[in-house]
């Protein structure tokens, strides 16, 4: 079959490599979509440590199941799937205990840190196991469903900081989750929704999305501008979804005393602290890792129009065409959202 690889850093070649088997609790797709993540375009050059070549990688797909394990049950050559980018063991207690996300053999499709490597969905066949599976509904396309994982680790994030209607919230950071997240908040009628980033289109979209404020820490003062619309409290709930040191000292600085801030992006391995300030105003600190259980809540908002992704993608490529994708994306390209390739 043909393969985008990662054969060194910011080396991809479209070649030909072995068909993936299926063992006997996975089923072969015929990938028929898949989405370039932020994640990949940082780990093409090494700098996550989380890709180690020589690797395929992709894990926002969707595809048509060609072929069967010999235990697999419940699943038809035809069906078309996407599936969770989270390869998690079924009897390890976290998983046991409602988080497999957090699971200790825990794999990621199309990543290889050095303990585990599993090839990814820049390819034209992906193995995975059965119980990471879900049924597409009929009106949501291939490229819709590559869309679905991204926009599931935005809802993970919202359910771990038990946001309810009406409260305040900002999405620090509005790229793909960023843009995901506002569109979800936006759902509960937040009052007001924040959204901050320092690229104007982005912002622009954002609006488009629901968020009432958008904010430029280049341009405006984010905590004089936020006190000013929140009774000087500061915000509910902050969602940081870039994971530097000065977007989480924004976080930090602007959520009110007792508030909530979730921890979504992890651009950087370490950063400085702001531990006195966290103390002393009582703030939550929480980590927001991957999915639990939520891309079937997603696929339903794809579904039924509420959730909104054709808008998001900014083109639909062929795979034998990825490596100049990549390259766009890694250069920051004006204009570029997400790039689908089609094998």
């Amino acid at each position: 079959m043909k393969a985008l690889v990662l054969e060194n850093y910011n080396e991809l070649v479209y070649k030909d490599v072995d068909e993936p088997v299926p063992t006997e609790n996975e089923v072969l797709v015929k990938v028929k979509a898949c989405g370039i993540c932020g994640s990949d375009v940082h780990g093409m050059d090494g700098s996550t440590g989380r890709r180690k070549p020589p690797l395929i990688m992709g894990h926002e797909a969707s595809g048509v199941i060609t072929a069967l394990g010999s235990e697999v049950s419940g699943w038809n050559v035809g069906d078309r799937v996407t599936f969770d980018s989270t390869i998690y063991p079924l009897n390890d207690w976290f998983s046991l205990n409602g988080h497999y996300n957090l699971s200790e053999n825990r794999r990621v499709l199309g990543v290889s840190p050095g303990n585990y490597k599993k090839n990814g969905a820049f390819a034209e066949y992906v193995t995975v196991p059965e119980h990471i599976l879900y049924k597409l509904p009929d009106n949501v396309s291939f490229e819709q469903a590559a869309m679905v994982e991204p926009a599931a680790v935005a809802l993970h994030a919202i359910k771990q900081s038990g946001f309810q209607l009406g409260e305040s919230a900002a999405v620090i950071g509005t790229g793909m989750i960023g843009l995901f997240l506002v569109q979800l908040l936006s759902l509960s009628n937040p009052a007001p929704l924040f959204a901050i980033d320092i690229e104007m289109a982005k912002l622009e979209m954002a609006k488009e999305f629901g968020a009432e404020i958008v904010l430029n820490p280049d341009k405006n003062d984010l905590i004089k501008e936020v006190l000013a619309r929140t009774n000087k409290r500061g915000i509910d709930h902050v969602f940081e979804a870039v994971g530097i040191e000065p977007t989480v000292n924004s976080a930090i600085e602007i959520v009110r005393k007792g508030g909530k801030v979730v921890m979504v992006g992890n651009l950087s391995a370490d950063i400085r602290f702001p531990l006195q300030s966290v103390v002393t105003r009582e703030i939550k600190v929480l980590g927001s890792c991957a999915i639990r259980g939520e891309y079937e809540t997603v696929l339903q908002l794809i579904d039924s129009g509420k959730i909104k992704v054709n808008d998001m993608i900014s083109a639909v490529a062929p795979l034998s065409e990825g490596a100049d994708w990549f390259k766009r994306l890694y250069n920051k390209e004006s204009g570029l959202k997400k790039v689908i390739l089609v094998p």
